[in-house]
């Protein structure tokens, strides 16, 4: 139910899908006689559209995340395992053209190559299915070996997780896969806006981690300015609000155990 719940309610929570219903049902009231409250309602909707696409919230909403865990340090010496959360490969358009199709999120796939290169005895895991509601036997995992060929690593280098199709099941699958040893260090590979949510997921289920953020979508310093691309900027916000909620949601469910997970654990 939960799963069910996460993959609808987060998507008409949207701030876009939002107002563009207060504007539909604006338009709708303008053949009622409560049309000068349909004319302000759809007035509104249109107002708020453009002040959400051309001001700074998303970016200012995903930079708050992002800047949560910093770029992870290579000093630290080297992991004894390494878990990407998957979310990098559009698994339906790879199989309509019959090769990987990647996504904004394809530093996940590119830091397998790196680390891989980098730590040669380090395990490697990429968590997760196909978390869509319709099409959950086309996971993933299938196309990633295409693109560990294409890259020149070997497969067996690379485990596959299949089953979770969430974060926290993420952090349950993964877990229940590698069996981590106490005093082993794992990093913990995903965009850096999701980092917060997924850093608490796996302290949750007592699995620890070491962030390891990449495909960051703000610059190191909050940008200020209001930008010049409507649907970018909703696109953005929508990106952002969707892992606040998310946070929010995991944080009331307990899937985390702290509302905005850091790089030290607050208990």
């Amino acid at each position: 139910m939960f799963f069910i719940l996460s993959k609808t309610a987060a998507v008409l929570l949207l701030p876009s899908n939002i107002l563009i219903a207060l504007g539909l049902a604006g338009v709708m009231l303008l053949a009622t006689r409560f049309n000068r409250a349909g004319k302000r309602l759809a007035f509104a909707s249109l107002f708020l559209l453009l002040v959400a696409g051309f001001l700074p919230a998303g970016n200012l909403l995903s930079h708050v995340l992002e800047s949560r865990f910093p770029p992870w340090d290579p000093a630290r010496g080297p992991p004894d395992g390494i878990v990407v959360l998957s979310g990098g490969i559009a698994p339906v358009l790879s199989r309509a053209y019959g090769e990987p199709v990647v996504t904004s999120d394809a530093g996940r796939i590119i830091a397998i190559a790196k680390l891989a290169r980098a730590y040669p005895n380090a395990r490697i895991v990429y968590a997760g299915g196909n978390p869509s509601l319709f099409a959950n036997d086309l996971d993933e995992g299938k196309f990633l070996y295409l693109l560990l060929d294409q890259f020149g690593i070997p497969r067996e280098r690379v485990l596959v997780e299949p089953r979770s199709r969430n974060t926290f099941e993420n952090a349950v699958f993964s877990k229940d896969l590698v069996k981590p040893k106490p005093g082993e260090r794992w990093l913990l590979v995903t965009s850096a806006q999701h980092m917060p949510r997924a850093v608490g997921c796996f302290r949750q289920v007592g699995f620890p981690v070491e962030a390891y953020p990449v495909a960051w979508r703000t610059g190191v310093r909050a940008g200020l300015w209001p930008g010049y691309n409507l649907s970018s900027g909703l696109a953005k916000l929508d990106s952002a609000a969707h892992e606040w909620i998310g946070i929010f949601v995991y944080w009331l469910t307990g899937r985390t155990g702290e509302w905005l997970p850091g790089p030290v654990p607050t208990h």
